[in-house]
Formats: C-alpha cells, structure tokens, sequence
C-alpha cells in the first residue's frame, strides 16, 4: 500500500484543487485542514492547526510528499512552515514542495519577505524540497477590483502590469512535482499574458456588467516602485493557458 500524499491546505483556493488533480492521477491523499472532516474512499482527512502546531505530528506520520499549500496571508508563514518541517522531521525525511511567488526577492512587500524567509527555512530543513514560484492568481486580482465595486470609479495602479494565472494550471504543475523527485527551485510559473492592472479592471467590469470609469493612481513607495519593474513578473515563462478573460467568462457575472 502507498503512502498518502499530504496536502496542507487542502480545502483552500488552491489545496482543493491540487488534491483533486492528485486523486484524478491515482495517488492516494491526506487533507490537512483546520476544520474537522471525514476520511472517505478517495482520500483521508486530518486535522491540524499550523499555527499551533496540533494535530501537524500526526497528520505528517507515515507520508513521503507534502504539497505545502496552506497560506496565512501573513509573517506568521514561517512560523507556520518551520512547525510542518520539525512534525515531517521527527517522522522521517519527506518530500517538502513549497509554492511560492515571483518576485518575492525583489518586491519588498511585507508578505513577500516572509514567503522568502519560509523558502529559506525549507531550503535549510534538511529534507527533500522543491520550490515552485508562480505570479498572481486571477482571483486575487480580481479581488483587487471587484472589493472596489460599491466605489463609483475603480482606481487601479499606474503604470503596473500583471501576469495572472489559474489556480488549475498551477496544481497541475504541483501535481506534476508531488509523483516526481525533489528538484530544488523549479523554473517560475507565469499567466499566458501580461496586461495593466487598468486592461484588468476594464475586462472584469465588462465580464460582469458593470459601468464604473477606471482611475490610474500613481503611489509612492518602494512595494509599488517594484511592481512598477516588474519584480513580480516572469515573461519569459508565460506557460499557464488559461486566461484572464477566460477565467472571467467560466466565472459569469
């Protein structure tokens, strides 16, 4: 019988849908999650809290890859990763694969320096790893327009492009990496196209009705300067399919 692969994370926007690739493969799955749930045919269930680390010694016994998925938006990342490292190390040497961001080395954004610190805390754990970095998911920036949809215009970042990406193109690729050998830091993952973040807005306010005039703003300071480069970007590695508009048509308005 195979060991499971760990999915922390694994009801979360991404999780959920790298352990459905994962089943539809054939693998056999474990879900971390914080919320207790039921251990079927097709996978099982554990529960743990990565913040406290209860439940993470048990939910990491008896498993050779973890897809480390889950996210608190936060510094408190590392702390969170540096637990499922010690819990994987005292049951043995699994593969660790962490998702990561592009440009978290050169957009000095708070979360984005503790993603690094957290891929820096795998890449010294002493187990296996593998490090994916890809650009924003297109729900994410979706967010960042549709939060504005009670404002009478849409402001969006001057002088900003993005590279967004869909979450299936993404657990492909995690999918891919958890049935093979740890790889190191894996070549970036970026969106099919690079648009402003106003061509953006403009998609989504017509993907879903709505008339608002679109704003450019142009803020100061070092985050936006290194949007602005493009430190978040990875052009030359524009290998997701699914696009922008295509992910607000599937979506609807």
């Amino acid at each position: 019988m195979r060991n499971p692969i760990l999915v922390t994370g694994g009801t979360g926007t991404l999780g959920s849908v790298v352990v459905r690739r994962l089943l539809d493969a054939g693998q056999d799955v474990r879900v971390l999650s914080r919320r207790p749930g039921s251990t079927g045919a097709d996978r099982e269930w554990a529960t743990g809290d990565l913040r406290t680390g209860e439940g993470i010694d048990a939910a990491t016994s008896g498993v050779d890859v973890i897809v480390h998925c889950a996210t608190t938006l936060s510094s408190k990342d590392v702390a969170a990763t540096e637990r499922l490292i010690g819990a994987a190390r005292r049951n043995g040497e699994p593969h660790l694969i962490y998702i990561s961001i592009v440009g978290v080395d050169r957009v000095p954004l708070f979360y984005y320096r503790a993603k690094l610190e957290a891929e820096e805390s795998v890449m010294d754990s002493g187990l296996p790893w593998t490090i994916l970095r890809t650009t924003q998911f297109h729900d994410l920036v979706a967010r960042t327009i549709s939060v504005q949809r009670r404002s009478p215009v849409i402001a969006t970042l001057a002088g900003v492009n993005f590279q967004p990406i869909d979450v299936r193109d993404v657990a492909a690729r995690l999918a891919e990496l958890a049935t093979g050998g740890p790889a190191g830091r894996v070549p970036d993952m970026g969106g099919p196209e690079v648009r402003s973040h106003g061509d953006l807005a403009r998609a989504y306010l017509a993907a879903t009705g709505r008339r608002r005039p679109v704003l450019p703003i142009r803020l100061p300071g070092a985050v936006v300067a290194g949007y602005r480069r493009g430190g978040h970007l990875a052009p030359d590695r524009a290998v997701g399919r699914v696009t922008f508009s295509d992910f607000l048509a599937e979506r609807g308005p």
